[in-house]
């Protein structure tokens, strides 16, 4: 295909060959799979992209829609193989796309400024001197054209890769934004309005970064963006939003001294007529509030903050809700409707690593944006938003047409929206705040019925602390039956909703629930037997969580008799390549968890099954032919933690199972995986299993030792602290059971474990409660050799076992205190404050025999320190 000789020159026939191709391609109606494999075939050639550059910067005759599709081609090309093209390839390429800058048909001029974005990003700024030239003589030229090509070309840089416009380039006295940054102030007050869109949004995706020329240019920035906020152009207003939001994330003394201004201008932005302005100026309340900005100066706005904020919410006539909100729970869910989900792998400690935000895909709008500043401006001022926003939700409630449901419904939204922060002043009304929305749950209108699950269930806790009298509980008792009766709702949204919130009321009512356990587990397994696929999660969450809640209660055989056969018969249906079954493998492990030995009867197929998938799985992974099914990690992840929560469930009694399993080997070949979530799921089913039968264990136990002490060190710890964190209490709990057998990877692991101790300040907190009582039980099974180094980390390490719960594992730390500190006495004696200091977070020791331990380190310090030296020492006990 390669022209010859010179400058590279194109084949007229490959060419056309390829435009015809690039045609097709472009056609609605032609045969796309036939075509990308032809595209395919094309990229063999080295000079391939050369020709999709030609086409895309001279083919005059070819129609726009064919060059933009050269160069969209191109870019993706260059995306992954532009650092292996030939030089002078890839100097011909550049050389094509600079002109095109200035091209007059805007669509081409936007894909140049794409492909050269890409190619900087891969070649580096300093790669292609010739560029910046080109982007200051356009800038420069005072032709809208090459102006507007160069902008967009900029900004996509800037948004791309901000950081190679503040680096030095060889060659250049002054970094690129040191040339850009004036030119682009300049252009706030060009009369283009593309013009000052773009120089602002280039300017705008720095603020992050603060380079010093924007750091020292600020306030001519400032005074720019005061200016643009009167612009006559939506967009235009919606980025001066967005820089004063960033700003006052990234550094809010920039604007402390404009600040009343800057208030009244996203005031008036927050009612902006168009969306988008709004709901970008409606970002700012939630920042300031959490900026921890002067409270005063916001307060005087209040008044009017809060009507806009309320107005806000009222859903807006095309809000995609409004059309899903119809849909009925006989419509099969579409593809699209079925959110990804991921499977948050086990973790054990205090700190939960998960991020719980089912909101996460949904579309974020001026609705939830108010919704959200309401709550957060509710957190900050409290009962002081009520004289203000009670009689404008009172007067939306008081409606009852069929027009005004949203207003109504945006009242309700109101009301959960400020459960948290205006508690106090809420709790006296408790009771008719509640009596009025419980008929909302059976209104005609299911935005309606849903928006009062909702509410309810932010006020869940409170309702639960007043079942101590009798109108309380039969208050209690209403949401639940009325929350149940929503879960039975024939909508799909809310079913979605009333399970939601029925979960969060399980969370806070607790063994609340058991009297009610047999209505309950009937509606949700009613439930579950009539919900689509994405609501059907909502329900394995919902009896999760009950069982979470309840715990043993749900041990008996007219409960089982509703819960399990239902689960089962599902589990017996879906393939062990289903992605449905990951959350009833959740499911299964809280079930498991809770019923403890009760779980006994149904465990072996359970136990068999999740050992099968890992098999599975562990082959798909290098032979996916042979296994029969695609590599999927999660499947391993639920069934490590769903055999977690088995041996958590039946303790010793797994041990029956595991004896005659190859779960040993599987386990090992998981703690070594090249996926964290893998190893931080495999590690603490290490964990569990060496506290119920670390005989099992044995005979790998030098390889797991080995594998669990590696993940502590400090290049794995950055990598992963949930790994890490697992890894650690495994150690721990491998320590104590076969004692000695520790010795050879106990230094390694006191070495990674001291400097979380000593940075402590920067540690996850279960990183370090997991820490210091694994440090503690390496020093009891293994003081002689732990007790030589205690001086160096003896302070940290009392002061983080100072903040541990009293329990059995604290207890065990405290026993490695002891047995080092009798070993190495000297060691210890400069830090006797500290080792008080810790000795009195206990509240009650429980265990005698380590009350007198610590009893005689105390005395055996008096008689050594004597007199006024221990009175000293002796007050850190307070």
């Amino acid at each position: 295909m390669a022209g010859q000789g010179g400058i590279w020159q194109p084949n007229e026939e490959g060419l056309r060959e390829i435009c015809g191709v690039l045609e097709q391609h472009i056609s609605p109606t032609s045969d796309k799979p036939r075509i990308w494999q032809q595209l395919q075939h094309y990229s063999q050639f080295p000079d391939f992209n050369n020709y999709l550059v030609f086409i895309f910067a001279h083919a005059q005759g070819a129609s726009v829609e064919i060059r933009q599709a050269a160069g969209l081609l191109l870019k993706n090309n260059l995306l992954s193989a532009f650092k292996s093209l030939d030089p002078a390839y890839q100097h011909y390429i550049k050389s094509q796309l600079l002109p095109c800058l200035g091209e007059a048909k805007k669509d081409i001029r936007n894909t140049a400024g794409t492909v050269i974005s890409v190619i900087v990003q891969q070649g580096r700024i300093l790669g292609w001197p010739e560029l910046l030239q080109a982007l200051v003589q356009c800038l420069d030229s005072n032709e809208i054209n090459h102006m507007e090509g160069a902008l967009d070309t900029l900004s996509k840089i800037c948004e791309d890769v901000p950081h190679e416009l503040d680096s030095d380039v060889p060659g250049l006295s002054e970094r690129p934004i040191d040339v850009f940054l004036p030119r682009l102030l300049q252009l706030f007050q060009s009369p283009h309005a593309s013009l000052r869109k773009l120089s602002l949004g280039s300017i705008n995706q720095f603020i992050m970064l603060m380079p010093t020329a924007l750091f020292l240019s600020m306030d001519q920035y400032l005074q720019g963006l005061f200016v643009l906020s009167r612009d006559p152009v939506a967009e235009v207003r919606k980025l001066v939003c967005a820089a004063l939001v960033q700003l006052i994330e990234v550094n809010p003394s920039f604007l402390e001294p404009h600040l009343k201004n800057v208030i009244e201008f996203m005031l008036q932005a927050s009612k902006d007529d168009d969306d988008e302005v709004a709901l970008e100026a409606c970002e700012f309340w939630s920042t300031y509030c959490e900026a921890e900005l002067n409270p005063e100066l916001l307060r005087e706005y209040l008044q009017q903050l809060i009507p806009v904020l309320l107005s806000n919410m009222v859903y807006a006539d095309d809000d995609e809700s409004l059309v899903d909100a119809e849909e009925d729970e006989s419509v099969p869910d579409r593809d699209q409707d079925l959110k990804p989900r991921f499977h948050s792998s086990r973790f054990h400690g205090s700190e939960d690593m998960k991020d719980d935000d089912d909101d996460s895909l949904n579309v974020w709008n001026l609705r939830k944006c108010s919704a959200a500043g309401l709550d957060v401006v509710s957190t900050v001022y409290g009962d002081e938003i009520l004289p203000t926003l009670m009689p404008l939700v009172q007067a939306k409630l008081s409606t009852s047409d069929d027009d005004s449901w949203k207003e109504r419904e945006a009242a309700v939204l109101a009301l959960g929206a400020i459960a948290e922060g205006c508690i106090s002043g809420l709790y006296p009304h408790l009771p008719e705040i509640v009596e009025f929305l419980l008929p909302i749950l059976d209104d005609k209108f299911p935005l309606l019925r849903s928006i009062s699950c909702w509410t309810l269930s932010r006020f869940s806790k409170y309702i639960v602390q007043g079942i101590g009298h009798q109108k309380g509980y039969e208050q209690y008792n209403k949401i639940l039956m009325g929350l149940l009766r929503r879960i039975l709702d024939t909508n799909k949204r809310v079913q979605e909703a009333a399970c939601s919130a029925f979960a969060t009321l399980e969370e806070e009512a607790a063994e609340e629930l058991t009297p009610h356990l047999e209505i309950i587990l009937q509606h949700l397994l009613c439930a579950y037997g009539r919900y689509q696929k994405r609501n059907l999660r909502m329900v394995y969450d919902a009896i999760g969580t009950l069982a979470e809640a309840v715990g043993g209660e749900l041990n008996q055989p007219k409960y089982l008799q509703i819960l399990m056969p239902p689960l089962i018969a599902k589990w017996q249906q879906l393939s062990d390549a289903d992605k449905d079954l990951f959350p009833l493998l959740e499911c299964f492990t809280s079930i498991a968890q809770a019923l403890g030995d009760g779980f006994s009867q149904f465990a072996q197929p359970v136990f068999q099954r999740c050992i099968n998938i890992i098999q599975k799985q562990q082959l798909a992974k290098v032979d996916p032919s042979s296994a029969g099914v695609q590599y999927e990690k999660e499947f391993i992840i639920c069934s490590l933690d769903l055999l977690s929560g088995l041996v958590e469930g039946l303790g010793s009694g797994i041990e029956t199972l595991v004896s005659q399993s190859n779960l040993r080997d599987q386990l090992l070949q998981c703690s070594m995986d090249d996926s964290i979530d893998v190893r931080q799921s495999a590690l603490a089913l290490l964990g569990d299993l060496a506290r119920v039968c670390p005989g099992y264990l044995h005979p790998c136990l030098s390889q797991f030792l080995s594998v669990a002490a590696k993940e502590m060190s400090s290049c794995n710890l950055a990598e992963s602290v949930a790994v890490a964190n697992n890894a650690c209490w495994a150690i721990g709990e491998l320590a104590v059971k076969v004692r000695q057998e520790v010795s050879p990877i106990v230094m390694t692991v006191v070495s990674s474990i001291v400097p979380v101790l000593q940075h402590a300040e920067h540690a996850n907190r279960s990183l370090i409660e997991n820490s210091a009582i694994t440090l503690g039980r390496l020093a009891w099974v293994c003081p002689e050799i732990v007790s030589p180094h205690l001086e160096h980390f003896i302070q940290e390490w009392c002061t983080a076992l100072s903040t541990i719960r009293d329990d059995i594992e604290k207890e065990d730390a405290f026993r490695g205190l002891c047995a080092i500190v009798r070993t190495n006495p000297s060691g210890a004696l400069n830090s006797l404050g500290h080792i008080c200091s810790a000795i009195a977070s206990w509240h009650v020791i429980r265990s005698e025999e380590l009350h007198n331990e610590i009893s005689q380190v105390l005395l055996g310090y008096k008689q050594v320190a004597k007199g006024e030296k221990w009175e000293l020492q002796g007050s850190g006990l307070g």
